[in-house]
């Protein structure tokens, strides 16, 4: 089950994917991560699918990822008599607290925090942009728009607010109520929506407590305002491409896309791109080239993971789409301009002697021509600080820890091995060249090189770096 690539996969499980046969043909196909979208499906369909993945993984040797995905808040219009209403430019349209249907004046816009952020000037978009109204007044209830954008209009329909941060908490009550089973469950990582400031990943920390890792989704231009300090904060960043290019122009989401990616790894933390990557794939066998080429800008850029959406969750090729993806991913990988990306945008490591035991790995490897790099780790800190590095050498990433292991499936070029603990350097060395043998990445006298932090199991203590040789 070694990956011929260091990029990451993320399939969305859905009803095209939910069995466990299904599940079995997606990892076999290269998918390294699951999601379990909480916009969708019951607690009992995502405790089968969270069941089902365990159980490949214990059956694979292979530690699996799986992340929830809360929905956080959903800003909706109401009901319209007769189901929908035509808007045309220059018309007036009101929005208000009034629960009766709607028509071509008026809807129920049942979301007091828009008209308390709103002003005169704000524009409101519905049905994901396609329409475009601008506040001309508003009150604590209502706001009086007109139509710069218009079409129908139908029930239900979603609400942006762009450039205006919403006195929301991320976390609605059904994101607690799924917040404690997930967890309950024992998913990897949570994946939080509508994040709009720091204070919103705090909260989410008290809720959480360490017992899965926290993924920050960037669909809000305000977040953007806070990039660094919220990548601080979280484990893994993931670039919410469809909600950003609701919100925003779509000529700046490019630009946008590359500044996350870049500052996650200046950071050293991981970053999913995600949104229609191979959208077309949904009712197709094959990706349009515009996509094939996104999906190797993303890996050009340097992305940990690349996520599928709707196209693993319900589409008609799933198997094909990571597939596919797969393929790319290695084609560009082995594009001699893809090391050259790498190296040029190389971070420098911070002045600690972790780091620098890191950086001198990549140095080593890349000298003696090693297999791969070895790294001990519990808490997964050596491992980030390896990946961060993007060392042209295979990480190979040896933990006690399958909590870390699984947390840490989307990280860029590490291959996960559960061992036992290690208490000697002997036996540091033993265990490394045996791993690098068994999993593929190294045959008798080839060499590797070796990072661990001493005393043994100490978390974030790397400071041994050693050369190994495979035995015959």
């Amino acid at each position: 089950m070694r990956r011929l690539r260091n990029a990451k996969i993320v399939a969305t499980v859905g009803p095209s994917t939910s069995t466990p046969e299904m599940l079995a043909r997606l990892f076999a196909a290269g998918a390294d991560v699951f999601r379990l979208n909480f916009s969708h499906g019951g607690h009992d369909d995502h405790r089968a699918r969270f069941e089902a993945l365990r159980a490949l993984e214990r059956s694979t040797g292979r530690p699996i990822g799986i992340m929830m995905d809360l929905q956080g808040p959903k800003l909706r219009v109401g009901t319209f008599a007769g189901g929908h209403a035509e808007l045309h430019p220059g018309h007036s349209f009101r929005f208000d607290l009034d629960k009766a249907d709607g028509d071509a004046t008026r809807v129920s816009l049942p979301h007091r925090e828009i008209f308390a952020a709103i002003e005169a000037g704000t524009d409101l978009l519905v049905d994901d942009g396609k329409l475009r109204l601008r506040v001309l007044s508003h009150g604590p209830d209502f706001a009086q728009t007109e139509v710069v954008t218009g079409g129908r209009i139908s029930d239900r329909k979603g609400v942006n607010v762009p450039n205006v941060v919403l006195p929301l908490s991320p976390i609605t009550d059904k994101d607690r109520r799924d917040l404690s089973f997930g967890l309950e469950l024992g998913v990897d990582l949570v994946a939080l929506s509508f994040v709009q400031r720091p204070a919103d990943v705090a909260e989410a920390k008290k809720l959480i407590q360490g017992r899965a890792g926290i993924v920050i989704k960037l669909e809000k231009p305000s977040a953007i305002e806070h990039l660094e300090e919220l990548i601080d904060m979280t484990d893994a960043i993931m670039v919410a491409r469809g909600d950003l290019g609701v919100e925003l122009p779509p000529e700046d989401v490019p630009s946008i896309q590359k500044r996350i990616v870049r500052a996650c790894r200046q950071a050293g933390k991981p970053v999913i791109v995600a949104t229609q990557m191979l959208e077309s794939m949904i009712h197709a066998p094959s990706p349009t080239r515009a996509e094939a080429s996104d999906v190797a800008t993303a890996v050009y850029d340097g992305a940990d993971a690349l996520m599928l959406s709707g196209e693993t969750a319900s589409g008609k090729y799933p198997i094909e789409v990571v597939t596919i993806m797969d393929r790319i991913i290695q084609r560009v990988e082995h594009d001699q301009l893809y090391r050259t990306i790498m190296d040029a945008v190389h971070p420098e490591p911070e002045a600690t002697g972790a780091d620098a035991i890191s950086a001198a790995a990549r140095q080593v490897a890349h000298t003696i021509s090693a297999a791969c790099i070895a790294t001990f780790t519990m808490s997964g800190s050596t491992a980030l600080r390896a990946a961060r590095e993007r060392p042209d050498a295979p990480i190979l990433g040896l933990t006690g820890n399958p909590t870390t292991a699984r947390k840490l499936a989307l990280l860029w070029g590490v291959h996960w091995v559960l061992t036992h603990d290690i208490a000697s350097f002997t036996e540091m060395v033993q265990t490394a060249t045996e791993a690098a043998r068994t999993e593929g990445f190294a045959e008798p006298g080839q060499r590797l090189v070796v990072t661990a932090g001493v005393p043994f199991g100490t978390p974030g203590a790397t400071n041994v770096l050693r050369i190994a040789r495979v035995g015959e």
